[in-house]
C-alpha cells in the first residue's frame, strides 16, 4: 500500500528507482542502436544504388531507344513465331517447303548484305536502321493476308531485302556500349528480348485456342504489323554513332554494290587473323541451325507425336483434334522455354565479363548435344529439358559471339564486316535450310539433327585452337 501510494506522489522507493533507470537505460541503447541500423540500412542502400547506378550507366541514348524497339518487335515477332511452320502446312506447304522459303529468305539477305555494310559505314546507321524497319513492317500483310504459302514466299522476300539494315543495327549495338560492358550489354539485351518474347507463346496459345489455328495467326500476323509500324516510329528517334558520314544520295545508292562488294571482301584483310576463323566457326554453327530451326515443331506435333497421333485421311490440319492438342502443348514447352531464358541471362552476361568470351562460345556448341539428343528420342516431358538447354546455347552463343566480335573488330570496319559475315553465312543457311528439309521429307526425319550434332564438332575445335582472345586492354572501343 505505502508503494503505491509513493508511487502516486512520484515518489520511488530504491529498489523502484534502480529498476526505472535500468529499463530507462535499456530504452535509450535500444533507440541508439536502432538508430545506427537505420543509419547502416541507408547507407548501404546508398551504396547498392550507385552500384546498380555505375553497372547498369549504359543503357541510355540509342542502346535505350534499340532496346524499346526491340521489346515491342520480339514480343509481336514471337506470336506468329510459336506456330510458324504449322502455318505454312495448314496453307498447303511442308517440311520441304519451309525449307524453300528458308532459302529464299537467306538468299534475299545475303544479297543486301554488302550494300548494307557498305552504306552503314559510308553514309551512317541511323537512317538504314529507321527507314527499312518500315519496310519490315509492312511486308507482314502477305502473312497476315496469305491464301496459300506462296504468299508467305513472297512476304518472307520483301522482309528480307528491307533487313539491308541489320549491319547498321549491329553495328549501331556495337558503338553503343563501352568494351568492358559489352558482355553484360548483349546479355540485357537477351533478357529484355527473353522477358518480351514470354507473353508472346501464351497469346498466340490463346489465339489459336480461341479463333483457330488458322484465323489466330492471321490476327497473330495483323498485330506484328502493327508493333512494327511503332518500332519503326520508336527508331526514329535514333542519333548517329558514326562521327564522319557522307550525304545519302539515291545514285550512289544505285551504285553501291560493287564498291561495297569489294571492300566487303578486301576488309579481311585488314582484321585479325582471330575475326577470320570466327567468321568460319560460326558460318558452321549457323548452317546447323539453319537445317534444324523449322523442324522443331513439325517434329513434336507428327514424329514424337505430342498430341496424340493426327488423322490426315479424317481431318485438315486445322481441324484434327491431335494438332489441336499438340499446339496447346507446345505453347506450354514455348513458355518454358522462354521463362528458362529470362533466369539464365544475366548469369550469362556476368560469365562473359569475368571468364571471357571463349568459354561461353565452346560451352554454347556443347550444350547442343545433349538438348538435340534428348529432344529427338525423348517424349513430351523431355522437351521441358531439351528446349531450355538449347535456349541456353543459344544465349551464350548470340552473346558471346557479339562480344567477341566487338573486341577484335575496329568501329570504322563493323559494318563492312559484318556485312560480309553474313554475307557468307546467309549464303550457306539458304543451302542447309533447304537441304534440312528435303532431308526431313525423303529420307529420315532425325537426319538433319545429327548431321547438325556431326557439324558442331568442327566448329567447336576452331573456336577452341584458332580463335585468339583479346585481353581487355586490348579490345577494340
Amino acid at each position: 500500500m505505502a508503494t503505491l501510494l509513493s508511487l502516486y506522489h512520484g515518489k520511488f522507493p530504491p529498489k523502484a528507482k534502480v529498476a526505472c533507470m535500468r529499463v530507462h537505460t535499456q530504452t535509450l541503447y535500444l533507440s541508439r542502436l536502432s538508430l545506427c541500423g537505420i543509419k547502416l540500412l541507408g547507407i548501404m542502400l546508398m551504396r547498392f544504388t550507385e552500384n546498380l547506378k555505375e553497372q547498369f550507366s549504359f543503357i541510355k541514348g540509342n542502346y535505350l531507344i534499340l532496346i524499346i524497339s526491340w521489346i515491342l518487335m520480339d514480343f509481336a515477332g514471337e506470336l506468329p513465331g510459336t506456330y510458324y511452320p504449322d502455318y505454312v502446312i495448314q496453307l498447303g506447304g511442308s517440311a520441304t517447303i519451309i525449307g524453300l522459303i528458308s532459302l529464299v529468305s537467306m538468299l534475299c539477305l545475303a544479297s543486301v548484305q554488302f550494300p548494307g555494310g557498305y552504306l552503314a559505314d559510308k553514309y551512317g546507321r541511323r537512317w538504314l536502321v529507321s527507314t527499312m524497319t518500315f519496310g519490315v513492317a509492312f511486308s507482314y500483310i502477305f502473312y497476315a493476308a496469305a491464301p496459300t504459302w506462296h504468299f508467305i514466299l513472297i512476304g518472307a522476300a520483301i522482309q528480307n531485302l528491307c533487313l539491308l539494315y541489320q549491319p547498321a543495327l549491329m553495328a549501331t549495338m556495337a558503338d553503343s556500349l563501352p568494351p568492358e560492358k559489352r558482355g553484360m550489354g548483349f546479355s540485357i539485351l537477351n533478357l529484355i528480348m527473353s522477358v518480351a518474347t514470354t507473353p508472346a507463346p501464351v497469346v498466340a496459345l490463346f489465339l489459336v485456342s480461341t479463333y483457330g489455328s488458322e484465323t489466330g495467326m492471321r490476327i497473330a500476323y495483323t498485330i506484328v504489323t502493327i508493333f512494327f509500324i511503332v518500332a519503326a516510329i520508336v527508331r526514329l528517334k535514333l542519333t548517329e554513332s558514326m562521327k564522319e558520314t557522307e550525304k545519302v544520295t539515291l545514285k550512289d545508292i544505285l551504285h553501291s554494290y560493287p564498291e561495297s562488294l569489294r571492300q566487303g571482301l578486301s576488309v579481311w584483310k585488314t582484321v585479325p587473323r582471330s575475326t577470320l576463323f570466327l567468321f568460319f566457326s560460326t558460318i558452321i554453327m549457323r548452317v546447323s541451325f539453319g537445317m534444324v530451326m523449322g523442324l522443331f515443331l513439325i517434329y513434336g506435333f507428327y514424329v514424337l507425336q505430342i498430341g496424340g497421333a493426327p488423322q490426315p485421311q479424317i481431318f485438315t490440319p486445322d481441324m484434327d483434334p491431335a494438332l489441336q492438342n499438340a499446339r496447346v502443348l507446345w505453347g506450354y514447352v514455348m513458355i518454358a522455354l522462354f521463362l528458362a531464358m529470362i533466369v539464365m541471362s544475366l548469369p550469362v552476361g556476368k560469365l562473359l565479363d569475368k571468364a571471357g568470351r571463349k568459354i561461353p562460345l565452346v560451352l554454347s556448341g556443347l550444350l547442343i548435344i545433349p538438348s538435340v539428343l534428348l529432344f529427338i528420342y525423348g517424349n513430351y516431358l523431355t522437351l521441358f529439358i531439351a528446349m531450355p538447354l538449347f535456349g541456353l546455347s543459344q544465349l551464350l552463343g548470340f552473346s558471346a559471339y557479339q562480344s567477341l566480335f566487338a573486341d577484335l573488330v575496329p568501329q570504322a570496319q563493323r559494318g563492312k564486316v559484318t556485312g560480309s559475315m553474313h554475307f557468307f553465312t546467309y549464303i550457306f543457311m539458304a543451302v542447309g535450310g533447304l537441304a534440312g528439309g528435303l532431308l526431313y521429307d525423303n529420307v529420315s526425319p532425325q537426319l538433319p539433327f545429327l548431321i547438325m550434332l556431326i557439324l558442331i564438332i568442327p566448329s567447336i575445335l576452331i573456336t577452341i585452337f584458332r580463335i585468339k582472345e583479346p585481353r581487355p586492354e586490348e579490345r577494340e572501343a
